[in-house]
């Protein structure tokens, strides 16, 4: 092959497609977010996030017809360009006077959380021996904000779409079961209204679950753990990054480079603190933070159904228990840990 052939098929590979070829991919995963957005109007669904469903309508889809080979284009445009952009717009949900309500005390409760759950979680696998990308994903989901993290997460560490996607699972299984567990505890463990909105904002997996599940004790539990849950998205930022420096470290000890000599640094995640800074200063009406904060799940549910397009369950079975049991202790290490701040801080 000549050195010209090797240009043309380089920048063959690189150039970004034009809108018919993204368009079909981009229509179904649209199509099976809409269909997600519909069952959560059923009585039984409704506690489910359309990101949970989007990407089990994927993988059904996927499994039980296969995903047209003309959506591939789309299918990644979805899976990357447009959840980059949906993550950015997470910071429009956050300012830093929610994170100044939560306190010094809230704020260490949750970054301690968050780090001892990721440490701890890194540290089961290895004891487990589940795989390393996994094992960061799984961590990720628990300690932060479940899937979002979890596909955040994947930007600069680059698993397999079966890893995410048994991630995903993971985190909705235990979040769900804390979403209904959670509300029945505040009494037993004498926790008060403040205390219980800290304590499932900083160990819940989803928004969508940290809310279910505190305002079961009431609005100001409710209201609490939103905010306490929204400081704790934050924090997505910063771990990211971390991860992509210390991906980077990695690789250079390996002889390993990324294109370029660049480290695998996600940079839209400074997309989403800058708005968070812009959020803080400029008052945005309600009425436009409502569209935006529905058409921001809107995106994440596109990218997650994306997701459920190019996982194989086969696979996903081939990868057995072990990953699962990681979550359950990850899930049980993260309440225990926060339930016990909580306690000392309250």
């Amino acid at each position: 092959m000549t050195a010209q052939t090797l240009a043309d098929t380089e920048s063959h590979h690189q150039r970004v497609p034009v809108a018919s070829e993204i368009m079909p991919g981009l229509l179904l995963t649209a199509l099976i977010t809409a269909a997600a957005f519909g069952l959560r109007e059923l009585p039984d669904v409704s506690t489910f996030s359309p990101l949970i469903l989007a990407i089990v309508l994927g993988m059904v889809f996927h499994n039980a017809i296969g995903t047209p080979l003309r959506a591939k284009a789309g299918v990644t445009f979805a899976l990357r360009k447009v959840l980059r952009f949906a993550i950015i717009l997470l910071g429009l949900q956050l300012t830093a006077a929610q994170i100044a309500d939560v306190g010094p005390a809230g704020i260490a409760v949750i970054a301690l959380t968050l780090v001892a759950t990721f440490v701890f979680t890194t540290w089961a696998g290895r004891l487990l021996g589940v795989e390393k990308k996994l094992t960061e994903l799984i961590a990720a989901g628990t300690s932060i904000c479940g899937a979002s993290a979890v596909i955040a997460t994947n930007t600069v560490t680059n698993a397999r779409d079966e890893d995410v996607a048994y991630a995903v699972a993971c985190v909705t299984v235990f979040g769900s079961i804390a979403m209904f567990v959670y509300p029945l505890l505040p009494a037993l463990l004498h926790l008060d209204a403040r205390a219980y909105g800290l304590w499932s904002g900083a160990s819940i997996h989803e928004i969508a679950q940290v809310v279910a599940a505190a305002y079961q004790d009431g609005r100001q539990a409710g209201e609490f753990g939103t905010i306490a849950k929204l400081s704790r998205v934050a924090m997505l930022a910063p771990m990211v990054i971390a991860l992509g420096l210390m991906a980077n470290r990695s690789n250079r000890k390996a002889g390993v480079t990324s294109a370029g000599g660049r480290a695998p640094m996600p940079w839209f995640v400074l997309g989403f603190a800058g708005l968070v800074g812009l959020n803080s200063i400029v008052t945005i009406p309600p009425e436009a933070k409502s569209i935006i904060v529905t058409a921001t799940t809107v995106l994440l549910s596109m990218a997650l159904a994306a997701m459920g397009l190019e996982t194989d369950i086969g696979k996903l079975r081939a990868k057995g228990l072990r990953p699962l049991v990681l979550g359950a202790a990850a899930f049980l290490f993260i309440a225990a840990f926060s339930l016990m701040l909580v306690k000392i801080t309250t």
